[in-house]
C-alpha cells in the first residue's frame, strides 16, 4: 500500500507539469501528498474496521473516506467526488474515474483469495464508482497488486490483465509521445500497468509511469502499489515517503502494516 503512496507523492509535483523521461530526482521539496494517498489510507482504515467477514466493508469505506476526507480537504479532490465526501446521504454517482483504481491497492493486499481480492474491490469500489468501467478499474488493479503478491511472474500478471481487463497491446515508447491526461479508469489503468509490466525494479517502475505524462500522481499510484507487491520497496525510498505523512496518516499505515503484511 504504501508503494502507491510513493507514486502518488513522486508523481504530485509532475501531474500538470509532464517529464517525459526518467531521469529526474525522486523526491524533493515541491513533491506533496494527494488525494491518492488519502483515499488510499481510508480504504486501508475502513478494512482494518471491519468484520471477517467483510459484511460492514461498504458502510466503512464511506465512514472513513468521509472523515478521513474532510479532515484533508485540499488535496485535488475531484468535484463530484469533493461533493460525496461532504454530503449527508453520500450516495455513488455513476463514476468512471481512476480514483477508484487509485485508492483500492489495500484490497489485493489483504485478500487471501484472487474472488476475495475482486469482492473487496467491489465494496470499496461501488460506493461512489459504480459504473462498470470505474468498477473494472478498481478491481484490475486489486487483482494485479494480488497475484504480484502471490508469486506469478511479470508474464503472467500481464495475460490476466489482457485476458479478463484490458487489451496490452502496446509499449510505453509507443505512446510516450502522445499520451495526455486522462482522467478515467479506461484511460489510466492499462497505461498504469505497462509501467509495471516494462519494469526491472521498483523505482523503475515508478520512473516509468512518470514518463509517460498523463494524470502523473495517479499513474505512479496504480504502478506503485503493483510494484511494491512484486518487489518490495527499497528502504531507503520507504524512509524518505514516510517523512510526508503525517501523525494521524502514519497511524493508519502502520496499523494496516502490523495486521497484514511485513513492513518492507
Amino acid at each position: 500500500m504504501l508503494g502507491a503512496i510513493i507514486g502518488d507523492i513522486v508523481g504530485s509535483r509532475f501531474e500538470f507539469n509532464n517529464y517525459r523521461h526518467k531521469d529526474f530526482d525522486f523526491f524533493t521539496d515541491q513533491c506533496v501528498l494527494t488525494d491518492d494517498s488519502i483515499m488510499t489510507l481510508a480504504i486501508a482504515k475502513s478494512i482494518l474496521m471491519s468484520q471477517p467477514d467483510y459484511s460492514d466493508l461498504s458502510k466503512n469505506a464511506v465512514e472513513c473516506m468521509q472523515t478521513i476526507g474532510r479532515c484533508y480537504p485540499g488535496y485535488g479532490y475531484g468535484g463530484r467526488f469533493y461533493r460525496w465526501i461532504f454530503a449527508e446521504d453520500p450516495k455513488p454517482y455513476n463514476s468512471y474515474g481512476n480514483g477508484s483504481a487509485m485508492r483500492v491497492s489495500a484490497a489485493g493486499f489483504v485478500a487471501h483469495s484472487l474472488d476475495e481480492a475482486k469482492l473487496l474491490s467491489k465494496l470499496v469500489t461501488e460506493v461512489t464508482h459504480n459504473h462498470p468501467e470505474g468498477m473494472k478499474g478498481a478491481e484490475a488493479t486489486a487483482v494485479a497488486i494480488y497475484l504480484a503478491r502471490t508469486g506469478k511472474d511479470i508474464l503472467e500478471i500481464r495475460d490476466y490483465i489482457n485476458q479478463h481487463y484490458y487489451t496490452m497491446d502496446f509499449t510505453l515508447d509507443e505512446i510516450r509521445d502522445t499520451y495526455r491526461f486522462d482522467e478515467s479508469c479506461q484511460g489510466t489503468v492499462p497505461q498504469a500497468l505497462q509501467a509495471f509490466f516494462e519494469s526491472t525494479d521498483y523505482e523503475d517502475a515508478i520512473r516509468n509511469a512518470i514518463s509517460i505524462g498523463g494524470d502523473s500522481d495517479t499513474v505512479a499510484a496504480i504502478c506503485g502499489g503493483v510494484a511494491q507487491a512484486y518487489y518490495g520497496i527499497p528502504t531507503d525510498i520507504r524512509k524518505q515517503a514516510l517523512s510526508f505523512l503525517d501523525t494521524k496518516l502514519l497511524g493508519i499505515l502502520t496499523s494496516f502494516e502490523e495486521k497484514y503484511m511485513p513492513t518492507i
